[in-house]
């Protein structure tokens, strides 16, 4: 990113660029791929196009995750076993063709469940699938297992098929008609191989689902005739009465569930259930799959869906309700609209099979709960999900679309980095002011901010400072210099620094010993390279003017202690220091870029110009020795340009979004939003990253939900609090996501504290002030005031302050460094 690009361009040149970097991991299986071989799934019905999913929600007679002591680990067990059944012990893989092997029981249609015969009014849905297959084996074949995977290829043009069987055969006539004599004998053996396939589908598909876990219930979302249909059988405990067994779906929005995992859907004969998934990944895929369903018109199988539970009138707002339907997205043509389902859908599965083959460092992260219980992240519900493509004939999925869909995720992976970095240094700078905030409530700081630097015009040009070219400081100008090129002057100030090291090193000893400092830091010596880099970049090129080849840093501990060293200084190597810039510490001047604020002192040792950085303690510990990689990525992304981070998301299309929440939900696989707890720094910042997303992506629900958990953590947090600055900008944004939900009262509620907590910060303010004041007016010659005049003149003002806290430095200094007057 060049210097001075806005976090905006730079994440919109993230998606425009189509680089070649690799995926996380990229040796990671791909569930799906075996071999690198491909094969294509022959079905019973051609012109339809869509997306199976098939995942594992949570029974709602059971609780998930199982309480402890249940044994997550027994049920993962279960699982397990139940997915090795599905090879029968006298079945040999290697006899079968590989057609067979790829087809997985996610292509069985939901009317052709059971023994195959006619059942009413069935509809028969052909179904073509790209799928790829993993084969696993163990010692002996009876441990036999598959992994399936489908991943598609580009859609050609999509033919509506008839609702009704009556016009299906028709149209099959007239194929007929047209057709040659060797075509009509092809497609009948077609159709003969994919009933034979169908039926040991089905057989596979009853034996896999025969002994899911106790709590867990799988379901199937079939996007080309948007139904929602259960596949396996009922748990013990399970009300039958209020059981979703069927539904073609007309709405799908986000719940008010606490674990951030619920789906509300609505029915076409009005039904409403609620269905909590088992893991938070599947029901953001389910749901953004349902919203771009939605979006389109609906097609001849969800004519003949519905008819088949007796709607007979189809809405003509059906997609009305889809974000996906709105804005430019509304404009997008179905052949749009499926090949952008079709690359969510890939970048979704392949960032699942990444999470289930372990391919993160924290994988299976176990961490620590309430009561020293432990938990471990994610649950045994991924080992059912699935994701199938629906497609014409003969299409099959090459090596080079893999490796396309690796690329894609690299791509988004490298801009959701991106955008949680910005989050994270919005995140300091916030800090770094709200420290300033509360150091300028000490009494000695008016005091401070009164005093001239040496040589400090600062950098801020609004003040008149200079902008680093006009650096009025400079190293010493050797007549040898005149005849040598730049490289060779910034090597001959390194040798120079490296000789004046010592002498830094025991002032430094000297200044921290005199009043207790325990961060001390010297060196190392700045090298030519990273000279010429700082003077190109800063002062046109110009070497002589880099003053900190040899430096140090010191940490105070408050203001009244950076006064005391900047006296000790004074008096002890007065005649040596050549600047002191205090530019940065008032109040009136800008921070460094991110926020940072410190002093620096130059002085000539050894005929070279060296520099300490002296820091208060408040604001070094923020980021510590990280602090100058905050510094110069603010600089180089200008995040000061704006103060909320979730404007690096403006101007993102919906796609791209839905994108990025597939790699936010990656980051946090191991550590779902309930098992979150106060000290898990890296997963808090990874939602709060997520939130943006929800909130431009029209999710207020989940954001609601997920701000919610955050607020509590930091609550419970003993170095933040309710009232911390971090919790208010929680609340803000979560008046946002209520007031966008139309719940006003509840907004209302937070808007009320986020005031409360506004008017105590002035409280604060006005108090100090107070304090000053009260100081003031005891000195007997500055006694004399107008009570009756209730403005001042500013001037007056601010000399009346720097009085009494010039009176209040005194006093400290007399407590605590007394040692001063000796020197």
């Amino acid at each position: 990113m060049m210097t001075g690009e806005s976090p905006q361009d730079a994440m919109a040149n993230y998606y425009a660029n189509d680089r070649a970097s690799p995926a996380t991991n990229p040796t990671a299986p791909m569930r799906g791929v075996s071999d690198g071989k491909t094969a294509t799934a022959m079905s019973t019905h051609k012109g339809i196009s869509g997306t199976i999913f098939e995942a594992a929600f949570v029974d709602p007679a059971y609780t998930w995750p199982p309480a402890e002591g249940e044994g997550k680990n027994a049920i993962e067990l279960q699982a397990s076993t139940a997915l090795m059944k599905k090879a029968a012990p006298n079945d040999r893989i290697d006899d079968l063709d590989d057609d067979e092997v790829s087809l997985t029981p996610s292509m069985m249609s939901s009317d052709d469940e059971g023994d195959g015969r006619s059942r009413g009014s069935r509809r028969s849905v052909q179904r073509n699938t790209t799928t790829t297959t993993t084969t696993k084996k163990g010692l002996f074949r009876c441990c036999t297992s598959t992994e399936e995977q489908t991943i598609t290829s580009k859609p050609s043009d999509l033919v509506e098929a008839p609702s009704k069987s009556s016009a299906y055969s028709n149209s099959s006539s007239r194929f007929r008609k047209k057709g040659t004599k060797a075509e009509r004998r092809a497609e009948r053996e077609r159709r003969i191989i994919a009933k034979k396939k169908k039926r040991r589908r089905e057989a596979r598909a009853r034996e896999r689902y025969r002994r899911v876990p106790e709590g867990i219930l799988i379901y199937r979302l079939d996007t080309s005739d948007r139904t929602i249909t259960l596949v396996s059988g009922p748990s013990s405990n399970t009300d039958m009465s209020t059981l979703l067994k069927q539904m073609v779906v007309i709405n799908a929005r986000p719940s008010s569930d606490i674990s951030r995992r619920g789906i509300l859907l609505t029915g076409a004969r009005g039904e409403i259930h609620t269905l909590v998934a088992c893991e938070q990944r599947t029901a953001i895929a389910w749901l953004e799959s349902m919203d771009m369903m939605l979006a389109s018109k609906p097609n001849d199988a969800t004519r003949a869906a519905m008819e088949n539970q007796g709607v007979l009138e189809i809405s003509r707002n059906l997609s009305t309700a889809s974000n996906w339907a709105k804005g430019k997205e509304s404009k997008l043509s179905q052949m749009e609209r499926d090949q952008i389902e079709e690359r969510y859908v890939n970048l979704a599965a392949y960032s699942n099979n990444l999470i289930r083959a372990g391919a993160f460092p924290n994988a299976n992260a176990r961490t620590k709960g309430k009561g020293g219980a432990s938990k471990t992240a994610g649950g045994s519900g991924g080992i059912y999900y699935t994701v199938t493509q629906i497609h014409d004939d003969g299409e099959e999925y090459d090596e080079e679309t893999l490796e396309s869909i690796a690329k894609r995720r690299a791509v988004i992976k490298d801009s959701w980095d991106f955008f949680r970095m910005v989050c994270s240094l919005l995140r300091d700078k916030r800090k770094y002011d709200e420290v300033f905030r509360k150091l300028q409530l000490d009494p000695v700081y008016s005091y401070l901010n009164s005093m001239t630097g040496l040589n400090d015009p600062g950098d801020d040009m609004a003040m008149g400072g200079n902008i680093g070219a006009d650096k009025p400081l400079t190293q010493l100008h050797l007549a040898s210099y005149d005849d040598m090129s730049n490289s060779q002057i910034a090597q001959d100030l390194v040798r120079r620094a490296e000789v004046a090291l010592p002498s830094l090193v025991e002032i430094c000893k000297a200044l921290a010993g005199s009043l207790g400092m325990e961060e001390v830091g010297v060196g190392p010596v700045k090298d030519a390279s990273a000279a010429l880099r700082k003077a190109e970049k800063k002062y046109e090129g110009d070497v002589l003017k880099v003053t900190d080849y040899c430096r140090a840093l010191l940490v105070v501990k408050d203001f009244a202690t950076l006064l005391a060293l900047l006296e000790l200084a004074r008096d002890s190597f007065g005649p040596l220091i050549r600047r002191v810039k205090l530019s940065t510490l008032k109040s009136d001047r800008n921070a460094k870029p991110g926020g940072y604020r410190d002093c620096i002192i130059n002085l000539e040792l050894k005929d070279h110009i060296c520099e300490i950085q002296i820091h208060l303690w408040p604001m070094w510990v923020i980021c510590g020795v990280d602090g100058f990689r905050h510094y110069r990525h603010c600089l180089e992304y200008s995040t000061d340009t704006f103060g909320d981070p979730y404007e690096a998301l403006a101007g993102l299309d919906r796609k791209t979004m839905a994108e990025l929440i597939v790699m936010a939900e990656e980051a946090v696989a191991d550590m779902p939003l309930e098992t979150l707890e106060w000290y898990h720094e890296k997963f808090i910042l990874d939602y709060f990253a997520e939130v943006g997303l929800f909130l431009h992506h029209g999710l207020y629900e989940w954001a609601e939900t997920t701000l919610r958990a955050l607020i509590k953590l930091r609550c419970q947090s003993p170095d933040i609090g309710p009232d911390h600055h971090e919790t208010v900008t929680l609340y803000k944004y979560l008046e946002k996501a209520l007031r966008a939900q139309k719940k006003i009262d509840e907004a209302d509620e937070v808007a009320a504290k986020i005031d409360e907590n506004n008017q105590q910060k002035r409280n604060e303010k006005v108090e100090a002030k107070k304090s000053l004041w009260d100081a003031w007016v005891t000195e007997p010659f500055e006694s004399i005031v107008d009570p009756n005049k209730k403005e001042r003149e500013e001037e007056e003002r601010i000399k009346k302050e720097v009085r009494a806290s010039k009176k209040a430095w005194r006093k400290i200094r007399e407590e605590r460094f007394k040692f001063l007057d000796s020197n």
